[in-house]
């Protein structure tokens, strides 16, 4: 297992840590719940309301958008 803290963009795929510009989804612990707008692996651009504080997200993710997230503390988990 792996995991890095995401920082949410509009424009930049989470980072994987196998390499740049290898963008692999994964999966994301929520530190601080709230709203989280993210990009899925199959393109759909959707936005989860109440995700609780101290969970696992268990949705294949590639991006963690800034804008309609306001969830914070997130890790990515590979």
């Amino acid at each position: 297992m792996r995991a890095s803290v995401v920082t949410p963009s509009d424009t930049d795929n989470i980072p994987s840590i196998s390499g740049p510009g290898d963008a692999r989804p994964c999966v994301l612990y929520i530190g601080t719940g709230g709203s989280l707008r993210v990009l899925t692996e199959g393109g759909d651009d959707v936005t989860f309301t109440n995700v609780p504080s101290g969970s696992f997200f268990p949705v294949n993710v590639l991006r963690v958008f800034a804008d309609g997230t306001g969830a914070s503390g997130i890790i990515a988990i590979w």
